[in-house]
């Protein structure tokens, strides 16, 4: 029995049983009314109903009135009892700590558990509805899912955020110094990952049967450091202190093969001799907005199968054998951190097959099924398996799964070539995310026929008979043959994964309606050109829970003053807010939360930076990683001309501007580790001179990850998406931005184009050329020699912001190429 004298922080439980209830074993409302999860209030009230309709014990007043259609809900008091006993109940059981000896981040694993139990019967009763409705399922397949932190998020979406914040103020406790503890679950390099994450939180809020799949990496993504104005990269050992939203599914453990060699008999092809790593799975819940639905993110994690010979023991060979396992749970060990420059790695070969061949499994074996729970077969036509079965690749990282998937049908499921071929085509779906040469995947045909021989056979075949398709639609077009096969013959042979994606998929798609142009004009333009049918275009989004109501709640609580809620499920709704477009009142509101966003992050930044800033001056931000077909260097070349102009005059009325730049380089991106130094070499001049003062200062903003990212959105003014025009394929930053009121600079280039046409253009600042001039640009040819030249009115001031070395280093740069036209936009960007 629970001892209340010894409950922490002073709490007193009524009912010391009531929290001990499993919910496996709670007989139901009618015979227990004490347990949370089946008490009459509890049933007869939705989630948000439960957090908003509970008397209170003194009259509303006129704000308590409004708040009633707050985005955030009233906390009801027997919700606040609840969390209270339950966070004391996590704390002893759980944790086995009391008050005296619990630390901080204790605190915060008692208030995750405590929400994580709000998400538990929802996600089994989900996971019931979909195995008895026999839905067809999407499956995310991705290497990155840039979650960022749990806790909120989850908060927000179960309407529970108000009752929380006031069981802990109640158990003397602040919340915003627990959500602080909880460690960025950084599994993705940008927005390629952060997408991913979007996609689940939407397809959960849409009631869709969505999975996500990817890999449990033990290091995410490097935490950046900057040292002496450098960036230096520490490794990101998030699971250190554990993770209390992800559940291990041992019992669906799967087994993924390497190496080998294959045989041919007459009954099929036999992949043999080779070794196995076992992939263990790990579920996070992902909930729906105020829907009781709770889908799955599935990560794989890499363990050694437990063979041991015994005569190791004896000959000597134990400790080798044990370190061996090492090896192959390097599989899953860390994050490649270049997600914009391919460098062929064996190791990243198979991260990408160990979680298409783990998932495909997964899916398999889901199919196969008849109902929860159940592992008997029930289903083995597998003709019925695009009804039911929807693949979608992000990138062309997960591409394996259509070699993978032919082998499974025809090795396994010894159906023949074209019936298989039909199914794989029907069921898979591929994204393509840049345009970029260097970051196509193609990996060399040695090291697949080591890694894989089996699925290089696979490859083999699909182009054979891809290729025999072209030359009959296209007789004697040799050329043409050359640039679609999946083989690459010039120089060392390689497969071109992007052309397998397309060959092995019934839809291609762009991340933003340029982007998708640009791909079927010139990139995969014989492709287009031969099945135009495939291609189409979904311009990426952003889930409106985290990047507003989470991140920015005043602003949500205004915006749902005047239209209601509505908005947080579909943005369209956004629309109304034309009514209130002259209305004081309005406008008065959003530029008073703007204005407290910018003071609390001000506060932020002096407290992390020790950088004191003017809470009144433009925050001017561009924030993402650094590339330099993202331009940077064009900011800071920006940045130099106003420097010079306020030196110039002093006395001039300026507008004071803090510009922020934050993002993370490649560890072996050498031109963006320049650029980092650059910005902060200009920060350590302009920050310093006393002439300048608070009318301009310049901070970069270390170890951008996505908890940075919703302090700083809220309170920018400024939104800087300056990319080369056709370079871009979407962006979601600038939409995060636009969404959380800020303006936005930038060029024709991503989603730009769109936001200018849905916003017009004459609300935002468009400069810059276009993707024609660009290519136009290219042909001609043109000479940098004049950035360095006084055509520029302001010259820039070099020797008092880089040393040499990086002066000569950033003009053989700039001299070296035109790709991203940086000198030529320069001088065309309005201040």
């Amino acid at each position: 029995m629970l001892n209340v004298a010894m409950l922490p922080l002073g709490f007193q439980s009524s009912c010391a049983f009531k929290v001990l209830v499993p919910l496996s074993l709670c007989p139901g409302p009618v015979a227990c009314a004490c347990c949370v999860y089946c008490s009459p209030s509890a049933q007869s009230q939705s989630p948000r109903a439960a957090t908003t309709g509970a008397t209170m014990s003194k009259p509303l007043s006129d704000h308590d009135r409004k708040k009633q259609i707050s985005v955030r809900g009233l906390a009801g008091v027997e919700n606040i009892s609840a969390l209270k006993q339950d966070f004391n109940r996590h704390l002893h059981f759980t944790l086995v700590k009391d008050r005296n000896v619990a630390t901080r981040r204790d605190y915060y694993f008692a208030l995750a558990h405590t929400v994580r139990e709000h998400l538990i019967g929802r996600w089994i009763r989900t996971q019931q509805h979909y195995y008895e409705k026999d839905p067809k399922r999407v499956y995310y397949i991705s290497l990155e899912f840039y979650m960022g932190r749990t806790l909120q998020n989850t908060m927000v979406n179960l309407a529970l955020e108000n009752a929380c914040d006031e069981a802990m103020y109640q158990l003397g406790l602040d919340m915003e110094e627990l959500e602080d503890m909880e460690e960025d679950a950084g599994l993705g390099n940008g927005g390629l990952g952060r997408l991913a994450a979007c996609f689940l939180d939407s397809m959960a809020s849409l009631g869709l049967a969505g999975y996500g799949y990817g890999i449990r990496y033990e290091f995410g993504i490097f935490n950046q450091k900057i040292v002496d104005g450098w960036q230096v990269e520490e490794a990101d050992d998030w699971l250190r202190y554990g993770n209390p939203w992800e559940k291990a599914r041992p019992e669906y453990m799967r087994p993924v093969r390497f190496y080998g060699r294959t045989e041919h008999h007459s009954d099929g092809v036999k992949w043999v001799d080779t070794q196995v790593v076992l992939a263990l799975p790990y579920d996070t819940p992902i909930p729906g907005y105020r829907n009781n639905v709770v889908n799955t993110m599935r990560l794989w994690s890499a363990k050694a199968p437990c063979d041991f010979n015994l005569k190791d023991f004896n000959v000597g060979g134990y400790i080798q054998a044990v370190l061996d396992r090492n090896l192959a749970e390097n599989i899953s060990r860390v994050l490649y951190p270049n997600d914009n420059f391919f460098e062929g790695k064996e190791l990243r070969l198979k991260q990408e097959y160990f979680v298409v061949s783990a998932t495909l499994q997964d899916i398999i074996r889901r199919f196969k099924v008849s109902k929860f729970g159940s592992r008997e077969i029930a289903r083995t036509d597998f003709s019925k398996l695009p009804d039911k079965v929807a693949i979608q690749l992000n990138d062309t990282h997960p591409a394996m799964a259509i070699p993978e998937l032919m082998r499974v049908l025809v090795d396994e499921e010894k159906l023949d070539w074209d019936t298989a071929w039909d199914i794989c085509v029907r069921t898979c779906a591929y994204t393509n995310h840049t345009v970029l040469p260097e970051a196509l995947e193609r990996w060399p045909v040695d090291l697949f026929a080591h890694l894989l021989p089996r699925h290089l056979e696979i490859v083999y075949e699909i182009n054979r008979r891809h290729l025999e398709k072209v030359a009959a639609r296209y007789p004697g077009d040799n050329e043409r043959l050359g640039r679609m096969s999946l083989i690459e013959e010039c120089g060392q042979k390689r497969i071109n994964m992007a052309h397998l994606c397309i060959v092995g998929s019934h839809a291609v798609n762009g991340v933003a309606r340029i982007h998708s142009d640009i791909l079927k004009a010139t990139v995969f333009k014989d492709f287009y050109e031969m099945e135009p049918h495939k291609f189409q275009n979904k311009t990426n989004g952003i889930t409106p829970r985290r990047w507003l109501v989470m991140c920015n709640p005043g602003l949500a609580e205004v915006i749902a003053e005047r239209i209601g809620e509505d908005f947080i499920r579909d943005l369209d709704q956004l629309q109304r807010l034309r009514e209130f477009v002259n209305d004081e009142a309005f406008i008065r509101d959003v530029a008073k939360v703007k204005q407290e966003n910018k003071l609390k992050f001000a506060v932020h930044l002096e407290e992390h930076y020790k950088v004191k800033i003017n809470p009144n001056s433009m925050f001017d931000l561009q924030v993402k990683r650094i590339h330099e077909y993202k331009r940077q260097l064009l900011n800071c070349l920006h940045i130099i001309t106003y420097y010079n102009r306020i030196k110039k005059e002093p006395n001039k009325q300026w507008t004071p501007r803090t510009v922020m730049i934050g993002g993370k380089a490649a560890p072996g991106y050498h031109t963006a580790k320049m650029i980092i130094r650059l910005i902060t070499a200009i920060g350590e001049v302009v920050n310093n001179d006393p002439v300048v003062g608070d009318r301009l200062k310049v901070i970069f903003l270390e170890n951008y990850r996505v908890t940075l990212a919703e302090r700083v959105i809220p309170a920018s003014d400024l939104s800087e998406q300056i990319s080369t025009a056709g370079t871009e394929a979407s962006g979601t930053g600038n939409m995060k931005f636009m969404l959380n009121g800020a303006l936005t600079i930038g060029t024709m280039d991503g989603a730009n184009v769109e936001m200018a046409e849905e916003a017009g253009d004459g609300n935002l600042f468009i400069f810059g050329m276009l993707v024609d001039d660009v290519e136009a640009l290219d042909k001609k040819g043109w000479s940098t020699t004049c950035f360095f030249s006084y055509t520029h009115p302001y010259p820039v001031l070099y020797d008092k912001i880089m040393t040499f070395k990086m002066y000569i280093e950033l003009k053989k740069y700039m001299n070296s190429g035109l790709h991203y036209i940086v000198t030529a936009s320069w001088t065309s960007r309005p201040l």
